[in-house]
């Protein structure tokens, strides 16, 4: 878990795409997850080198802004390994079309 972590919550499902596709597009990040909060908080989270995740982190939450409400924003440079049992945020792998 080398990559800083970028997480924006949003309220709404619709506003949390919104953020996740533009923090994708305007940076060398990849997203980890989406998660459903409860009360129609959505939350986004994003992997990818300090400076990469900031840029996507502020693009998200700027298109997020522009349709919605945006909760709460955090970047977390370096997190502890001791997350990762808890939390398993590995970037989402795209998953392959089976042919038949």
């Amino acid at each position: 878990m080398n990559d800083a972590l970028g997480i924006i919550e949003t309220q709404g499902f619709t506003a949390g795409i919104q953020a996740a596709d533009a923090a994708v597009k305007s940076a060398n990040v990849k997203l980890a997850k989406w998660v459903k909060v409860g009360g129609g908080r959505v939350g986004i989270i994003v992997r990818g080198d300090v400076a990469a995740v900031k840029a996507a982190v502020d693009a998200g939450v700027q298109a997020a802004r522009s349709i919605g409400t945006v909760q709460s924003e955090v970047i977390i440079p370096r997190p502890s390994e001791k997350l990762q049992p808890k939390f398993p945020l590995d970037p989402i792998r795209a998953e392959k079309k089976s042919s038949k």
